[in-house]
């Protein structure tokens, strides 16, 4: 849509500024919203935009801060957004986009819940979903559009490295943008506790529980170091109930479930379950290269072999952060050396940190032995009709690793059990689901993978 302004020379800074807008929402977004404001002209350190009435309310509310941004990007600090209905005087500036400033306050170490506290790149838009984590990102993004409304507390657990830090700061960084004025507040337990020490000790604690309680949104990350800090866990357990209590929104992160945090009090164990408890898990392999993918156009990566990735994706299987941080490694090594990006090189880089686990396909029949050897039972138990929970836990495994690790099809798996591949299917579906759920489970296929792939 064309934009109108009082003198052509607007017509490139209000472009540029169009472009920016359009990049930080999605389609739907631009096209009911944001495509269709008018700018009308700069008044001192004023940009005047025409939005019809049927949206300027709404555009007011929710995206008062982003145009703000946006506008301040392209031409300069000061400029400030007004908007106005069509046909009115632009002199007669009638409503000013909402652009609340970033909630400051001074702490007992210095300021907190300021906007740059949250990483800009750690957004929804950025986070590549999976299977592993679908759930986990639906969630997130349905406590950041209706917080205090949708799931409260949000309890978002799993290993370290998967996203969970990422889901934190994409949820304070949409309250940012669409949260017309709410504050939000994120934290790690470390830093929490570290300012309720200096709160103590300086005589500030009632300061210290106004940052806490005062906020709209409070993103609480590693909750499980709350375990064995006693007076830190009895003051978390108030500012937990004060939030709650209030109606705001609380989100936490651990690398383990609410009932595996023996060591919390069953009073805050009980509270972090009473809303929705979610994970993640360790991402497939089209995630991994999604991810891949992603970074490499996010740092302007243009001659990478697709093959590199490939072979970085199937190598590095259980930690995004690992890698984000293999593929980093990589770069590095072919910008050093001036040597082309491809899979011989990151081969090469990654032998000592990342070999290549993969000897010759396994067939069925050696992976049903290695599993019920490791499970106590026999090849004849996992092929029977027995339901006994061990023998069927085993015959699971046993067929989702025949699936991960052979070239075997559905059916031809389901022969070697004596099943139909819809029964392996589920099996495979059941185990990844009990993997997600139960570190034992997890633990216990990780480690008969890891000895099938080298042979072990």
């Amino acid at each position: 849509m064309p934009a109108a302004s009082s003198h052509p020379s607007f017509d490139a800074p209000w472009s540029l500024v169009r472009t920016e807008l359009r990049g930080a929402v999605s389609e739907a977004n631009w096209d009911l919203y944001l495509g269709r404001l008018v700018a009308r002209e700069v008044v001192g350190d004023v940009l005047v935009l025409e939005a019809p009435d049927s949206v300027r309310s709404w555009v007011n509310d929710r995206f008062g801060r982003l145009l703000q941004t946006c506008a301040a990007a392209v031409l300069g600090a000061d400029v400030r957004v007004e908007l106005i209905a069509p046909g009115s005087s632009s002199l007669a500036v009638a409503e000013p986009a909402s652009t609340p400033p970033s909630r400051t306050t001074r702490g007992p170490s210095g300021p907190v819940g300021r906007t740059d506290d949250f990483h800009p790149r750690l957004t929804f838009d950025q986070f590549v979903i999976g299977d592993s984590n679908r759930l986990a990102h639906a969630a997130a993004l349905s406590v950041a559009e209706m917080p205090g409304l949708a799931y409260n507390p949000l309890f978002i657990c799993g290993p370290p490295g998967l996203g969970k830090t990422h889901l934190l700061h994409s949820i304070a960084n949409y309250v940012q943008c669409y949260g017309a004025g709410a504050t939000v507040r994120y934290t790690t337990v470390e830093a929490f506790t570290n300012h309720f020490v200096g709160a103590l000790h300086g005589g500030s604690i009632e300061a210290f529980k106004d940052e806490y309680r005062s906020a709209d949104v409070l993103l609480v990350d590693d909750v499980q170091f709350l375990q064995s800090k006693l007076k830190t866990e009895q003051e978390f357990f108030h500012t937990f109930n004060a939030v709650y209590e209030s109606g705001a929104q609380l989100v936490l992160t651990s690398d383990r479930l609410p009932r595996d945090l023996d060591a919390l009090e069953d009073r805050l164990r009980e509270r972090f379950e009473a809303g929705l408890v979610t994970d993640v898990a360790p991402p497939d392999f089209s995630t991994r290269l999604t991810i891949l993918r992603k970074r490499a156009r996010q740092d302007g990566l243009v001659d990478v072999d697709p093959g590199a990735l490939e072979l970085i994706a199937e190598r590095v299987d259980q930690n995004i952060r690992a890698l984000e941080g293999a593929l980093i490694r990589v770069v590095a090594f072919a910008s050093l050396t001036d040597q082309r990006l491809d899979a011989d090189l990151a081969a090469e880089v990654l032998a000592g940190l990342y070999p290549d686990l993969k000897p010759s396909r396994r067939t069925v029949e050696e992976i049903q032995q290695r599993t019920c050897a490791a499970f106590g039972v026999t090849v004849e138990d996992v092929r029977s009709t027995s339901r006994s929970a061990v023998i069927a836990w085993a015959r699971s495994v046993a067929m989702y690793l025949s699936r991960e690790l052979t070239d075997a099809s559905l059916p031809a798996i389901g022969r070697e059990f004596g099943r139909n591949h819809t029964t392996v299917l589920a099996a495979c579906r059941r185990t990844g689901e009990r993997m997600a759920t139960d570190p034992k489970a997890f633990d216990t296929v990780r480690r008969l993978t890891e000895e099938l792939r080298t042979g072990r």
